[in-house]
């Protein structure tokens, strides 16, 4: 298999340049398992093995590979020994479930992320919302399929729905049971381009997977009877290059979705609301009974639904409550560890 059918670009290519002097090969990770990964390169697939001076020097799970790496690496008889990964062009991360505030990477280098939602039980605007803001971060481009089609009773209503919150980012519903609709995605499969599928559990994802690649390479379950969700069967987290061209990322349905807080996600998620904030009549308007207040009179007028608004003010509180996390836990991360200089200065 071809580099170029893994997705490598000039890019990538620039940034393996001193690593290819100094003779190591290139691979991207296609399935991780705890710290051992399958990596394939033009030689196939294999197992792949962390460096102990990676391992060592990871301060953060980020910075081990994930599924969609690139990284350089020794190859030998039957394994490959990681030494790095080459720079992201984009991640699609999460806040790891729990108390601590730890950056879980679930895909890296995407280029387009279909967001998939059931037109049945799973439909939820809010949860939709925050799944456009997960991918507006990550530096990968959103489209919205909404599965199930033939379950719905007013698909062609709950389309315009999420029309309205996600101005500019296509929306296919679909049905994969009867394949309508699934020739619209067809267009994002190009040789080289690397798609990821999100979504919670039992929306159809390993279905869609299927269906698009023209036969079945992802287990699925019947769905369950009384809710008309699947059956969750993605278990990890796995690259697949399609026989007709493209590459996919499948996930694991999200049960929690906690953000990590960067900083340009919202603004891209709610480009309405900041659009009418910017036409307050005050700079410092707070948006509660201001005079001239656009985004109230938004709300009055029956322009802006009030429960996107309040969603926006939830997330934009968490965003801001992970971003103090996160820079807290980057000063523990970075603060002198006074033996280890201590032993540094006497080896010195």
């Amino acid at each position: 298999m071809e580099l170029t059918e893994l997705g490598w670009n000039p890019v990538f290519q620039q940034h393996y340049e001193p690593f290819r002097e100094r003779g190591y090969s290139v691979g991207r990770i296609v399935k991780e398992h705890r710290q051992i990964y399958d990596v394939a390169s033009p030689g196939g697939e294999r197992l792949g093995e962390l460096a102990g001076k990676l391992r060592f020097n990871a301060a953060l799970r980020a910075d081990l590979p994930a599924v969609g790496d690139w990284v350089v690496m020794k190859e030998e008889a039957d394994r490959a020994i990681i030494h790095a990964i080459l720079p992201r062009v984009s991640k699609v991360s999460r806040s790891v479930a729990g108390a601590v505030t730890e950056e879980q990477i679930v895909a890296a280098n995407i280029d387009t992320i279909l967001i998939v939602m059931a037109l049945n039980q799973d439909f939820n605007l809010r949860r939709l919302e925050r799944y456009l803001l997960l991918v507006w971060e990550s530096g990968a481009s959103p489209v919205i399929v909404l599965s199930k089609s033939d379950l719905s009773s007013d698909a062609e209503g709950q389309t315009a729905q999420v029309q309205a919150i996600a101005p500019g980012v296509p929306v296919h519903a679909i049905s994969a049971l009867n394949t309508e609709g699934i020739h619209a995605l067809e267009t994002y499969l190009v040789q080289g381009r690397t798609l990821a599928v999100i979504g919670s559990s039992g929306v159809g994802k390993s279905t869609l997977i299927n269906v698009l690649a023209g036969k079945e390479l992802q287990r699925v379950n019947d769905i369950r009877y009384g809710d008309d969700r699947g059956k969750h069967t993605t278990t990890h987290r796995e690259l697949i290059v399609l026989p007709n061209g493209g590459i996919i990322v499948d996930t694991p349905g999200m049960r929690e979705l906690q953000l990590i807080g960067r900083d340009d996600g919202a603004g891209a998620a709610f480009e309405d609301i900041v659009r009418l904030s910017e036409s307050c009549r005050y700079r410092d308007c707070q948006h509660r009974n201001d005079p001239g207040c656009a985004i109230q009179g938004a709300i009055a007028s029956g322009e802006l639904d009030p429960k996107r608004y309040q969603s926006y003010l939830k997330l934009e509180k968490e965003l801001a409550y992970a971003k103090r996390r996160e820079q807290e836990k980057g000063r523990r991360v970075n603060k002198p560890d006074r033996k280890t200089e201590r032993i540094r200065w006497e080896e010195d």
